[in-house]
């Protein structure tokens, strides 16, 4: 894992959240790019440029938030992409050769219910991009432990599995897979290929409803440091897919971070 990059909103958490990024970065001796989109919706007749003004201000704006945190050796770079959250992220993720976005899950959202804000809500669902969802005000440590939740282990596009692995070898973490059964399981659904086999310690089956509630029924019982999921047209998130918001009743899993794998199939 090389290059890094995170997103930055106008939340409380910036700060805290950019010190774990960079924490994690030095871990894997990652270049990490702390980036924020802006765009610019002007009136007809309007005589003033604004676009200069904008970016100025929101360089200004991330070089303030990064010197207040401790760099640790990583190289920090700041930039600002004008345009449509969604379609520059991916442009930028493209163009920078981006192996993982760290995202907060709130952003600039001040309901205190609230898991996934709209930002980090459109990231997850309407973007491939591997992402890793870490809780506010959480302190960076090694991951031991990691919970693989998932409804089909068919695996077509391994390159997918690439941040897990990382994170895997980097902390000589302990890979518990969980397979959960649902209405929508298929034959050979849970035949592991060997590439996933190789990285899993231990393989729990499991039958729910959905994904998200086989990892309620099987949470506690491994206490995971991380839990990965993957990104699925109608995957983990599910109950809440139609909206860019998940509530923190609906995910109780909100005190841990999550990697967000992008489609395996």
């Amino acid at each position: 894992m090389k290059s890094i990059l995170v997103p930055v909103g106008s939340s409380k958490n910036a700060e805290s959240h950019l010190q774990y990024a960079v924490d994690f970065a030095r871990a894997f001796g990652a270049k990490l790019y702390v980036v924020q989109i802006y765009n610019v919706y002007t009136k007809a007749g309007t005589m003033i440029k604004v676009d200069h003004i904008l970016e100025r201000e929101s360089l200004n704006f991330l070089k303030g938030h990064v010197a207040k945190i401790d760099h640790k050796g990583v190289e920090v770079i700041v930039k600002t992409f004008k345009g449509k959250l969604v379609d520059t992220l991916e442009l930028a993720c493209q163009a920078l050769d981006i192996d993982l976005i760290i995202l907060e899950p709130r952003t600039n959202s001040i309901k205190d219910e609230v898991y996934l804000g709209k930002t980090s809500g459109k990231i997850i669902k309407q973007t491939n991009i591997p992402a890793l969802i870490v809780p506010e005000g959480y302190t960076y440590k090694p991951i031991i432990y990691i919970l693989m939740a998932i409804k089909s282990a068919v695996i077509k596009k391994e390159e997918a599995l690439e941040p897990l692995r990382a994170i895997k070898d980097q902390y000589k973490s302990i890979l518990n897979l969980l397979l959960v059964k649902t209405t929508f399981y298929n034959e050979g659904d849970f035949v592991v290929n060997k590439t996933l086999a190789s990285m899993v310690t231990k393989t729990t089956n499991s039958e729910n409803p959905t994904t998200f509630q086989g990892v309620l029924e099987h949470y506690q019982a491994n206490k995971p440091d991380l839990l990965c999921v993957v990104r699925r047209k109608r995957g983990f998130f599910t109950k809440l897919w139609e909206s860019n918001t998940i509530l923190k009743k609906d995910f109780h899993s909100s005190s841990l971070p999550v990697l967000v794998l992008s489609g395996l199939k």
